[in-house]
C-alpha cells in the first residue's frame, strides 16, 4: 500500500506564528508513517513558502529562510509545487494538513488557495473557515439560527469617532470585552471596567483588525467541545478551562501560552450528564451552521443557572502539548495518533465528495 505524501503547512504571518511551530511539531511526531509521509513546509513571517525537514522544523522557534524557497504551479497533477532554485517538483502530493493559525491560515484564504491548487486538506472549507474567524459575522448567523451567543455592537475603524463609553455601557453593560473579531488564541482582548480602560482597549483591538466587536461579559464557565466529521460530525466530551493565576481574571494569551501556572484544564468537565449532552448538541447545531467540516472546536459559556452561551469556534483549534482539542478526543477515546490519521482520511473523503458533485455538474 503506497503511502499518501502530505505538506504540512505551519508558521504565517500572523501573531500565532510560534504556536503553529509548536501544533506542527506535535503533529508530525502523531503521523502514522506506514501511512502517510509528512512533507513539512514552513511560510515564514513575510510570506515566503520554504521546504523544511523534521529536523528543522523540530529546532526552529520561528520559520527560518534556507536555500529551499518554493513556489505553487496551479493545474499539474504531479508538479504542483517547486522549489524556486533547483527547479524540481517536490513530489505528488495527496493531501495538506494546514495549521496556519489566524490571518490567512484559517480565515479562508489558505483554503481557497489549497483548493484552486486540487489539493485536499484538513479541516473546514473557504466559506466555514472565514464565518467563523470573523466573530461579528458568525455570531448574527448565529443568532439567525437561535444559537445562544452573547450580545455585541460591531464597529468598522472608519466609525471611530461613534464609538462611545456610554453608549456601550448602556448596550451591554459592564465589564464587557472588546476585542479584534478576525483573530484567535485570545490576541489583542481586553476586559474593560472603565472609560479610560475602554479608550485604551479600542485603540488596541484597532492595531489588529480593520473591524471591532464590544461584546457583553458573561458570567460563566469556560467549557470547551471538540467536533469531529463532515457530513456526520461527532462531538467529544467536554472540558472547562480555568484560570489559577489571580493576575488572569479571563483566559488571556498570557494565561494560554505565556504562564504555565496561568490555566488548566479539566475533562471531562464536572458537569451534569445532561448538561454535557446539551452542551454537544449546541456544538454540533453551530457546527453545521457555521458550514464547518473536518474538525472544529466549540467554545461555551455556562452560566450559574445553567444556561449555555456560545462563545466561538475554533477551525484550526491548536495541537501544542497544552491543547484542548486533541485532550478531548484522547478522553473521548481517540488518541493522538488515530486522530491525526482521522483527520486526513476525513480531507481525502471530503475531496472525493467535492469531485463527486463535479463530475455530475460535467456529464
Amino acid at each position: 500500500m503506497s503511502k499518501n505524501n502530505v505538506i504540512l503547512l505551519y508558521g504565517g504571518n500572523s501573531t500565532e506564528h510560534e504556536i503553529s511551530i509548536r501544533s506542527a511539531r506535535n503533529i508530525a511526531k502523531a503521523t502514522n508513517t506506514s501511512l502517510f509521509n509528512m512533507i513539512p513546509i514552513g511560510i515564514a513571517k513575510n510570506g515566503t513558502w520554504y521546504l523544511k525537514t523534521l529536523e528543522e522544523l523540530n529546532n526552529e522557534e520561528i520559520v527560518l529562510r534556507n536555500d529551499n524557497p518554493i513556489t505553487l504551479v496551479p493545474g499539474y497533477d504531479e508538479q504542483k509545487i517547486i522549489n524556486i532554485k533547483t527547479q524540481e517538483s517536490i513530489g505528488k502530493i495527496d493531501i495538506a494538513f494546514p495549521i496556519v493559525h489566524g490571518t490567512n491560515g484559517e480565515d479562508g484564504t489558505l483554503q481557497g488557495l489549497l483548493k484552486t491548487m486540487q489539493i485536499p486538506f484538513v479541516g473546514p472549507g473557504v466559506i466555514g473557515s472565514a464565518l467563523c474567524i470573523d466573530k461579528d459575522v458568525a455570531k448574527r448567523l448565529m443568532n439567525e439560527a437561535h444559537i445562544p451567543n452573547a450580545a455585541f455592537l460591531s464597529y468598522q475603524k472608519s466609525e471611530r469617532n461613534q464609538i462611545t463609553f456610554e453608549k456601550a455601557v448602556n448596550s451591554l453593560g459592564l465589564p464587557m470585552y472588546i476585542k479584534p473579531p478576525n483573530l484567535g488564541s485570545s490576541v489583542g482582548i481586553s476586559k474593560v471596567n472603565s472609560k479610560r480602560e475602554f479608550d485604551n482597549a479600542i485603540d488596541h483591538a484597532f492595531l489588529f483588525d480593520q473591524k471591532i466587536i464590544i461584546e457583553k461579559n458573561i458570567k460563566g464557565r469556560e467549557i470547551e467541545c471538540a467536533v469531529l466529521g463532515n457530513t456526520n460530525p461527532k462531538a467529544s466530551l467536554v472540558g472547562e478551562v480555568v484560570t489559577i493565576n489571580e493576575n488572569h481574571d479571563f483566559y488571556s494569551y498570557e494565561a494560554k501560552y505565556i504562564d504555565a501556572n496561568g490555566s488548566k484544564t479539566v475533562i471531562p468537565a464536572d458537569l451534569s450528564e445532561d448538561l454535557q449532552n446539551q452542551i454537544q448538541t449546541i456544538a454540533l447545531k453551530t457546527y453545521k451552521t457555521l458550514c464547518c467540516q473536518g474538525m472544529a472546536r466549540v467554545d461555551v459559556f455556562v452560566t450559574p443557572d445553567n444556561k449555555i452561551i456560545v462563545n466561538e469556534v475554533n477551525t484550526l483549534p491548536g495541537f501544542t502539548d497544552i491543547s484542548m482539542y486533541p485532550k478531548l478526543w484522547e478522553a473521548s477515546g481517540i488518541d493522538y495518533n488515530e486522530l491525526i490519521s482521522k483527520l486526513l482520511i476525513l480531507a481525502l473523503e471530503q475531496s472525493d465528495n467535492e469531485n463527486e458533485n463535479l463530475t455530475q455538474m460535467n456529464l
